[in-house]
């Protein structure tokens, strides 16, 4: 266990994906003035340097923000997400990248607030010099799915929460599930963004039906894959679970995705899905 380092994978196809929705997601919440909860239930160690020899073993991010880097004609809500990755770099360089709790971060007003959990004893630490000082964040050594069960509901009542496991258990996706509907059960009215890998056409379709009969309501899929499914050692794409999700997303989705995967697809391989799973 604790065995998994996103560092070899920071950047790839997977995380533009995923951080193009939370971008999404965040800026939802700026629509009202109340202060938003956010909470990363597997934060990992914050920004990524692709320089560092863990991400350059194999430089995944080649598949991903390296081919969105130098984009200025991107749809508005693509270029939200590249401004957010650019201020972390000087001009025309990209060597850092952010992770899940940077992007929300930089969405953040003065009176919201985000808790980081993370586990891994290297990531906590690099988590808390990330956010050293800043009064907002609040970082926290603690198993992410017991977190959907001690720190739900916020006091705020409304927020986004993000679950990013690493799928290295066998049963991760029953442990999740069972996470997310206590955490469900506490706080009907949150947003959840739920990130899985597709590797296993049969295992995303098994958790789909899992998620369908979980009892939760108002889950819109999103599934995105850059490579075709008999590619089966690799990573071939990933998906979002969005419980809860904010008007008008499906139809951002669906105008972005085909931008996306035609910039990020590699020889036209792969596809793009989005369809509620539950309704209301």
């Amino acid at each position: 266990m604790l065995s998994y380092r996103h560092a070899y994978h920071a950047g790839l196809h997977a995380d533009v994906f995923k951080h193009l929705v939370l971008t999404l997601l965040a800026r939802s919440l700026l629509q009202k003035d109340k202060p938003f909860f956010y909470l990363d239930t597997h934060a990992g160690p914050g920004c990524y340097d692709l320089g560092s020899e863990m991400a350059q073993k194999n430089r995944e991010f080649e598949t991903g923000i390296a081919r969105l880097w130098s984009e200025d004609a991107a749809p508005e809500p693509v270029m939200a997400y590249l401004d957010v990755v650019r201020r972390l770099n000087p001009p025309g360089r990209l060597r850092m990248y952010p992770g899940s709790p940077r992007i929300v971060r930089d969405w953040l007003r003065p009176r919201d607030r985000m808790t980081l959990c993370e586990l891994h004893p290297k990531d906590t630490k690099s988590l808390r010099t990330e956010f050293a000082e800043d009064r907002q964040v609040r970082v926290e050594t603690m198993d992410g799915y017991q977190a959907l069960k001690a720190l739900l509901p916020p006091a705020e009542r409304r927020g986004l929460v993000h679950v990013d496991p690493a799928f290295e258990r066998k049963d991760e996706r029953r442990l999740l599930l069972e996470a997310l509907q206590e955490g469900y059960r506490r706080w009907a009215a949150g947003i959840y963004a739920v990130w899985f890998p597709i590797q296993d056409r049969s295992a995303t379709d098994d958790f789909r039906r899992r998620l369908e009969r979980s009892g939760i309501r108002k889950i819109l899929l999103a599934e995105f894959s850059v490579l075709d499914q008999d590619e089966t050692r690799r990573l071939i794409g990933s998906g979002m679970a969005i419980i809860n999700p904010p008007w008008q997303l499906d139809e951002t989705l669906r105008d972005i995705l085909p931008w996306l995967w035609e910039k990020l697809s590699v020889d036209g391989q792969g596809e793009y899905r989005l369809d509620w799973l539950v309704g209301e």
